[in-house]
């Protein structure tokens, strides 16, 4: 199972529908999923930090799951069937239980995305779909300035020069 992390909201030229590309943790690959506007613009809201003034329906589902005293411990992106992804909700009841929820991808990141939690796609999933970041050459770049290039070494050099 690939450990995810929302990288990027794009809107696809060809159909100009929304994308959100998953990127593995531990890799340079990523996974698109074409999503519905409206999600798109629920998982936008929650990137950027801004709200509605009334819930919107994934804010509601978080509300429900914290007034019922459930907590989201995972989504995971299960299943691709014919084009179609899938995704699980596993959600702890307040006894203990943990129950799977059958989902889809764009409520569960939506969702994973205001309660902190995880998201995950299965290995075959990931396998059938992932491509290779767009921004991995990006990634790459600030690794090494992070490794290499510190900002204190920046300051010597310049006060020696």
């Amino acid at each position: 199972m690939k450990e995810a992390e929302v990288k990027a909201l794009l809107v696809d030229p060809m159909n100009n529908s929304p994308v959100i590309l998953l990127k593995d943790r531990n890799s340079t690959k990523a996974m698109p999923i074409w999503i519905g506007e409206a999600e798109a613009m629920s998982i936008a809201l929650e990137l950027q930090g801004q709200s509605f003034p009334r819930p919107l329906s994934h804010d509601l589902m978080k509300r429900l799951l914290e007034a019922l005293g459930g907590t989201l411990e995972r989504v995971v992106i299960s299943n691709l069937k014919e084009g179609t992804f899938y995704a699980t909700l596993y959600v702890r009841t307040p006894t203990g239980e943990l129950k799977e929820i059958d989902a889809r991808p764009s409520d569960s990141v939506a969702l994973a995305l205001r309660t902190r939690s995880p998201i995950y796609i299965a290995d075959e999933v990931f396998e059938q779909s992932a491509i290779e970041s767009p921004f991995a050459e990006e990634e790459k770049f600030h690794e090494f300035v992070d490794r290499e290039l510190r900002l204190s070494e920046f300051r010597k050099r310049a006060q020696s020069s």
